[in-house]
C-alpha cells in the first residue's frame, strides 16, 4: 500500500462518468481522488467502453484490458 501520512491507501474502484476529463479513484479509506484523465495519454485515448473494461490488482496497481501498461497508486497520489 501507499504510505500517505502514516496511513495505508488502496484502490476501491475507478470512475469515469463524475465530470468530462476527468477519472475518480475511489480509496479504501473512503475518500475520492478526482484526476484528469490527461495525466495518463495512454487512458485518454480509450474508448468509454476501454475505459469500462478496468481491473484493480492488489489494491495498489490498475490497468485496462485494452492496454498493456499497469499503473499505481502512486501514479495518481504522485507520492
Amino acid at each position: 500500500m501507499c504510505k500517505y501520512k502514516d496511513i495505508d491507501l488502496g484502490i476501491k474502484k475507478l470512475d469515469f462518468n463524475v465530470k468530462r476529463g476527468a477519472m475518480a479513484v475511489f480509496l479504501t479509506d473512503g475518500r475520492e481522488v478526482i484526476v484528469p484523465v490527461s495525466m495518463f495519454p495512454d487512458i485518454k485515448k480509450l474508448s468509454k467502453a476501454q475505459r469500462e473494461d478496468y481491473m484493480i490488482m492488489d489494491d495498489q496497481y490498475f490497468s485496462f484490458e485494452s492496454l498493456s501498461r499497469i499503473y499505481s497508486i502512486k501514479d495518481v497520489l504522485r507520492c
